[in-house]
């Protein structure tokens, strides 16, 4: 089951579409994030203002260095040792979308630990989008059951795990780190 997931999602994302999914926290949204036209639907998507980036998430932090300038060392030790899953903000991003970096050119990026993603980015070996499941403005979904029948239908595919799973999920905690290593919390 996992597997055959991962091979529908997987061609969705090479085609340029755009899926529905479980994360390690709420449910996403994602494209390829090096794909302008695909992350361009997802804004369409959400209504969501386009100066606005979004988050990408790779599978491994010794993949960081292919989309971040300067990469502070503290980075690998905060998500080695984060408790709740963490999207740290980096300055400097590349090899993105540009449409996916912020206008500063920063980048919002999380080491996922989820069965289905790491599979799935392993695979697709490019990081992919992951916006919160609902329109802009909007609260965040914390589960399947939560997100509105336009958002289920704007998508190319639906993943087909976890959808009944009730838990109430919460949103990462957000940090912005400096190239020097100072940091601040955006969402904690």
């Amino acid at each position: 089951m996992l597997r055959d997931e991962v091979n529908k999602a997987l061609e969705v994302l090479k085609s340029g579409g755009i899926i529905l999914y479980p994360t390690d926290t709420i449910w996403g949204i994602g494209c390829d994030a090096t794909n302008a036209e695909a992350v361009d639907k997802i804004y369409k998507l959400k209504g969501r203002d386009a100066g606005k980036s979004m988050i990408i998430l790779l599978d491994s932090d010794n993949k960081l260095q292919s989309y971040v300038s300067q990469i502070p060392d503290v980075a690998y030790d905060l998500i080695e040792y984060a408790e709740r899953p963490l999207t740290i903000i980096y300055s400097g991003a590349k090899n993105l979308a540009e449409n996916a970096i912020h206008q500063d050119g920063s980048i919002g990026i999380r080491i996922v630990k989820h069965e289905f993603c790491q599979q799935l980015i392993q695979r697709f070996r490019k990081p992919i989008i992951s916006t919160s499941a609902n329109v802009s403005m909007l609260p965040s979904p914390a589960n399947f059951m939560q997100i509105s029948q336009e958002i289920i239908d704007g998508v190319d595919y639906v993943v087909d795990l976890e959808q009944d799973d009730l838990t109430q999920k919460r949103s990462s905690i957000i940090m912005k780190l400096e190239a020097d290593g100072r940091f601040a919390f955006i969402r904690k």
